[in-house]
């Protein structure tokens, strides 16, 4: 009876653990789907920059609106999106030269950069929306550590939140940093060439932003965050220990 109470307790555990997928999901919804399903249109359906970039728009301005209703907050990555193609959509009237068309492609990727350095210099890191449920898991003591650690009531707390905005920075200098590289190569590249060249940039600022931020941001989070945990594991069981022992 015990066993099969212990068996089915793991086994819903194991349904409750959330995948890989659903720690990544609020960051693939708001970035990567409205961003992917602008190139998608634009290159494999052959749609204009006008028409792409409206119909991507379309997730990242339901969710904006669902967040303000639902959760009575802005979401930050959603509108910051929703900016960028709007902003995006205007531009595609100044100029039909080819040259600006590609250097305006570097827009998406300098607006969300911007908007994440300003975040971060506002104290409010934009890119833990994504990271926090990589790290925590849906762990509940894990999940009590990041709360204690992001208010600064832990001794880590101050290690831990130079960690969580030096990530978001080193993602906001990468997608800055591919924005000038596709701005300049839009001038001096040729156009054949830059068509496909613009996207090994962006590939190549995401994996900047993934190896680099996990290096010195992601990996030194997670050992400052299992540290708390398990100095508040070890804390509760002194604690129930004591009475036991008197």
């Amino acid at each position: 009876m015990t066993k099969n109470t212990g068996a089915r307790g793991r086994t819903e555990q194991q349904k409750q653990k959330p995948s890989a997928l659903d720690n990544f999901l609020p960051l693939l919804v708001d970035v990567a789907v409205p961003l992917g399903s602008y190139y998608l249109l634009k290159s494999a359906f052959g749609m204009s920059t006008f028409a792409a970039l409206a119909w991507s728009s379309v997730v990242p301005a339901l969710r904006t609106v669902w967040s303000l209703v639902k959760e009575r907050k802005a979401n930050g990555l959603a509108g910051l999106i929703l900016v960028v193609n709007v902003v995006s959509l205007v531009l595609t009237f100044v100029s039909g030269d080819p040259r600006l068309m590609l250097a305006k492609d570097g827009a998406v990727s300098s607006t969300v950069g911007i908007g994440i350095l300003l975040s971060v210099r506002l104290g409010r890191p934009m890119m833990t929306a994504g990271l926090k449920p990589f790290l925590v898991k849906a762990d509940a003591a894990k999940e009590a550590a990041w709360e204690r650690l992001t208010s600064g009531a832990a001794p880590r707390s101050e290690a831990f939140l130079r960690k969580e905005r030096i990530y978001s920075v080193i993602w906001g200098v990468a997608l800055l940093a591919e924005c000038v590289a596709r701005i300049v190569g839009a001038y001096t590249v040729p156009v054949d060439t830059m068509v496909w060249l613009g996207t090994v940039f962006l590939v190549s600022a995401i994996g900047i932003g993934m190896v680099v931020g996990g290096g010195l941001a992601v990996e030194p989070m997670e050992k400052i965050l299992k540290a708390e945990t398990e100095a508040a594991t070890a804390t509760g069981e002194a604690g129930t220990a004591a009475p036991a022992a008197v």
